[in-house]
């Protein structure tokens, strides 16, 4: 089997992260950045990623779309955030 290369989350869409991903994991990570960014509000990037004892620029290229978010990232932001950021079921 071929290895083929997995797009990046903003590849999968017409306008990251505006415009919906006909993708169901694109359109998951999508949903997921929106929700990361109402959470963060006024914070930094870098105080967010401090808090969840992440690289900021893990964060930064969740936010961009460049990176997947792993369950290790999601559940360290969700942590140092206090909310859930994964889309549910149906979302």
């Amino acid at each position: 089997m071929a290895d083929r290369r997995r797009e990046s989350p903003f590849e999968l869409t017409e306008s990251w992260p505006d415009v919906p991903s006909t993708d169901p994991a694109g359109e998951k990570a999508r949903l997921f950045v929106l929700n990361l960014r109402g959470a963060i509000g006024e914070r930094s990037v870098r105080s967010v990623a401090k808090d969840a004892d992440l690289d900021e620029g893990t964060v930064r290229r969740v936010l961009a779309g460049a990176a997947w978010p792993d369950l290790h990232t999601i559940a360290r932001i969700e942590q140092a955030l206090g909310v859930s950021l994964y889309p549910g079921k149906g979302a």
